[in-house]
C-alpha cells in the first residue's frame, strides 16, 4: 500500500509526528506501508530548514528511497524558507533540505502523477 502525508495541522505537529512516530518506522522498515510523499503547510514547513536534525533524516530517507518531499509555495514564501512569486509559478527553495520541492497542490498531483498513492493522510 502506498501513503502520501499531508501536514495540515497548525503549529510545528509534525516535527513530533514525524520525528517521534513516522520517521523511526521508515529507518527500521516498519511503517507498514510505503510513503510516496509528504505535503507540508504552514509552520510544518520548519521541519525541512538546512540543519534541522529531524528534517535532515527525513531528506536522506526520501533521497534514499524516492520519497516526494514538498512545502506549499505560499507559506515557503512567508517563512523565508522560499523566495518569489507563487502566482507567477517562480518559487524557489532556499536553506532548506536536499531534494525538498514547492509547489501547490496541481503541483503535488503532478509530482505523485507517476507514482500515485493510494490513500492520504492528513496529520
Amino acid at each position: 500500500m502506498k501513503i502520501a502525508y499531508v501536514f495540515a495541522t497548525a503549529g510545528r505537529n509534525s516535527s513530533y509526528k514525524i520525528a517521534q512516530m513516522i520517521l523511526p518506522q521508515l529507518e527500521e522498515d516498519r511503517h507498514g506501508a510505503e510513503v510516496v510523499g509528504m505535503f507540508f503547510f504552514d509552520d510544518n514547513n520548519y521541519v525541512l530548514r538546512a540543519s534541522d536534525p529531524i528534517g535532515e533524516r527525513l531528506g536522506e530517507f526520501a533521497r534514499q528511497h524516492g520519497m516526494l518531499l514538498m512545502m506549499c509555495d505560499r507559506c515557503a514564501v512567508e517563512r523565508g524558507l522560499a523566495t518569489g512569486d507563487p502566482d507567477s509559478g517562480g518559487v524557489v527553495v532556499k536553506d532548506v533540505v536536499d531534494g525538498v520541492t514547492v509547489g501547490c497542490f496541481p503541483d503535488l498531483y503532478a509530482a505523485l502523477a507517476g507514482n500515485p498513492p493510494d490513500h492520504v493522510i492528513t496529520l
